[in-house]
């Protein structure tokens, strides 16, 4: 199982990152000991001061491709899913600077937390339609649409599988919008997906 997550796809969070707008999808990859599932909470890690959430609309793979058309890119995600991909921002900070690899900032273990999925089908408005948002401690603090993304959902199916074959199973994070933050002990994060609460997560 692979848990693929991509960067910068919302114009607004590049923006937020004083970074550049990329010409083709940007991914790197989580490992299976980053999976955060049913709910558990994240203790903070004691390599960060700065822990940052950021929530992102996640696909489940349902099926092996390789090379895949992005015509035909609906045909390998089943069900959608909201997560946190957590990040130790004064970390990645530093592996900007010096032009690191990322894997100490965002593929650290507990690092991907994954909520409930629910099948695409539940969603005739399709992936580019979709609406969620982040309560931390009861205030909103993050609110997306899938209709934002730099590249669509289909087109990063058909990219990513240029290089990795994706198999069932598989997790694909597809990038968050603008209100990324940091966690603190004692915090409470709450996602939701077109009003239906799919993740909770205790920071501790």
């Amino acid at each position: 199982m692979k848990i693929i997550c991509i960067g910068q796809n919302y114009l607004e969070h590049v923006k937020e990152l004083q970074a550049k707008v990329p010409e083709e999808p940007v991914f790197f990859c989580k490992p299976d000991t980053a999976l955060l599932i049913r709910n558990r909470p994240f203790y903070v890690p004691d390599f960060t001061k700065e822990p940052n959430y950021e929530t992102e609309l996640v696909l489940r793979v349902c099926k092996v491709g390789k090379n895949i058309d992005p015509k035909f890119a609906r045909d390998y995600y089943d069900a959608y899913t909201l997560g946190f991909d957590f990040t130790a921002r004064d970390l990645q900070r530093t592996c900007r600077e010096e032009g690191l690899p990322w894997e100490i900032c965002k593929s650290f273990d507990n690092s991907a937390a994954i909520g409930e999925f629910i099948s695409k089908e539940k969603f005739p408005q399709g992936p580019q339609g979709l609406h969620f948002e982040l309560k931390k401690n009861g205030r909103v603090c993050q609110s997306g649409d899938t209709a934002d993304m730099i590249f669509p959902v289909d087109r990063l199916i058909s990219h990513v599988s240029r290089f990795l074959t994706l198999r069932t199973g598989d997790y694909i994070f597809t990038g968050t919008p603008p209100g990324i933050g940091k966690i603190e002990i004692g915090d409470l994060l709450e996602a939701s997906l077109e009003g239906i609460p799919v993740l909770r997560c205790a920071i501790k």
